[in-house]
């Protein structure tokens, strides 16, 4: 189910290309500095057989809450429902632990599902789904999953409340035999690590659902 559901993921993320007239944006949370350590580690891995990650592409490291399309107008009031959504909380401990890599070759350093991450990508939802555009792209796996389909229609993401799966994309679509062995040596000792979600950030997305541009990011009391 995990892994047919990153795959999901990765799908979802190129079939947001579409529909010039709005933009795909992802609201993310950021976690903190151990957990970035170990995206590095684990892309050094993967630099070390040939394989450029996202990290070492400098995208920002993130868990996506919520990915879908807005129109393009929607900037500021995404930002201050954000803001609005971020003020008074705490930030709160977060797990990564472990490395999947899906049928169509993603690579995610897998994040451990939390009550506190669930609650939060709920709220995300629940915020910003009203702002999004009423037409995204439908990608075509999603018609073969009835609750799924019904989520997108509903929210404009079929990767949201009980289908909500967090992690950290390293790779897309790879093409190197290496990532197979890349994936043998990291299920013999797991990438593990601990640390807390410490804001949310919100970026305009390119075609594989990584940041090209960050329009915000706000941070949780310490």
């Amino acid at each position: 189910m995990l892994k047919r559901s990153l795959l999901a993921v990765a799908a979802l993320c190129v079939g947001f290309q579409a529909f010039a007239e709005d933009i795909g944006i992802d609201v993310f949370a950021i976690p903190s500095k151990p957990i970035i350590d170990e995206v590095k580690a684990t892309s050094d891995t993967l630099k070390a057989q040939g394989l450029e990650s996202f990290y070492a592409q400098g995208k920002p490291v993130h868990v996506t809450l919520y990915l879908t399309r807005f129109p393009e107008g929607s900037k500021a009031a995404i930002k201050a429902a954000i803001a609005k959504l971020v003020a008074g909380k705490e930030g709160f401990a977060v797990e990564a632990k472990g490395f999947s890599v899906t049928k169509g070759n993603w690579a995610f350093l897998d994040v451990t599902p939390s009550p506190a991450l669930q609650r939060l990508a709920d709220e995300v939802t629940m915020a910003l789904s009203p702002l999004r555009a009423p037409n995204p792209p439908l990608p075509g796996w999603v018609k073969a999953y009835p609750t799924k389909l019904a989520a997108f229609e509903r929210y404009g993401s079929p990767n949201v409340f009980q289908d909500f799966e967090p992690h950290l994309t390293l790779l897309a679509s790879e093409t190197s035999p290496a990532l197979a062995e890349v994936a043998k040596a990291l299920a013999a000792k797991p990438p593990q690590a601990e640390g807390q979600i410490v804001g949310i950030g919100i970026g305009i997305t390119d075609q594989w659902g990584q940041q090209k541009e960050i329009l915000g990011e706000y941070f949780f009391k310490q």
